[in-house]
């Protein structure tokens, strides 16, 4: 494991008018670690999470991946993209191809993958998954938890520096959410290097090795799950987690 993060973030502002959501965050992710981005609904998770990929630019501060500041309004967006895999709530898959072509569009037309190359490598992933049966379904003919799992794989295939996961399990029956979880911890167990923005705070306690807490649109607790799940000095912080205890 090197010394320097795959991502760092440093001093991120971002508003809308006068809707300051991220006022200054800073924090690292170092390789092959799962960081856990915590916090309220409307604390700036998602919007960090889209700076990050540059769906929005952000106002101020630097982000930094694998050293190269692609805060830098000269940057290759593409290129920079290139090198993220990004999931969302909501599944994003394209109704008229079929789950194999889903997963290796990207690969063909983004990355020139050769279609065979593409085809092998996805039928490789969509095995370990217990999903190569599907290759030639349609996402309706998937459940939720298939669909998420599906673009995890299209996610996956390129092989990113930096998997981001915003919110992929918000939008499933709770009966699904399960089956999701289970790979991004298999994922984790490879070594890939995962920002996720979560609600599931009993898997964040589990799966992550570090906690990132996002409270008006500021790093209020940033630790190990244990230091800031479990033994935080900030009330603030106590009475977050407590709430989701009670509800769990």
């Amino acid at each position: 494991m090197t010394d320097q993060p795959v991502l760092s973030l440093q001093g991120i502002k971002k508003s809308y008018g006068n809707n300051h959501v991220l006022k200054g965050v800073t924090f690292d992710v170092m390789p092959h670690e799962v960081v856990a981005l915590l916090g309220p609904s409307g604390s700036g998770k998602s919007t960090l999470m889209k700076c990050i990929n540059l769906l929005e630019r952000i106002d101020d501060g630097q982000i930094w991946v694998n050293g190269t500041d692609i805060s830098d309004p000269k940057v290759n967006e593409d290129k920079v993209r290139a090198q993220i895999g990004v999931v969302f709530q909501q599944f994003n898959l394209f109704s008229h191809m079929t789950v194999l072509k889903n997963v290796t569009l990207a690969a063909r037309k983004v990355h020139k993958w050769k279609a065979e190359v593409a085809d092998r490598r996805a039928m490789e992933l969509l095995d370990r998954i217990g999903m190569a049966q599907k290759a030639a379904s349609y996402p309706d003919q998937l459940s939720g938890g298939q669909q998420q799992r599906v673009a995890i794989v299209r996610a996956l295939l390129t092989e990113p520096e930096l998997l981001l996961l915003d919110e992929i399990t918000s939008a499933l029956d709770p009966m699904l959410v399960g089956e999701v979880l289970d790979m991004v911890q298999e994922i984790k167990q490879q070594g890939t290097t995962i920002l996720m923005a979560t609600h599931e705070m009993s898997f964040a306690h589990r799966a992550a090795d570090k906690v990132v807490l996002l409270q008006q649109g500021l790093v209020t607790e940033w630790g190990t799950p244990a230091d800031v799940m479990d033994n935080s000095q900030r009330e603030a912080t106590r009475e977050f987690f407590s709430y989701f205890r009670r509800i769990d």
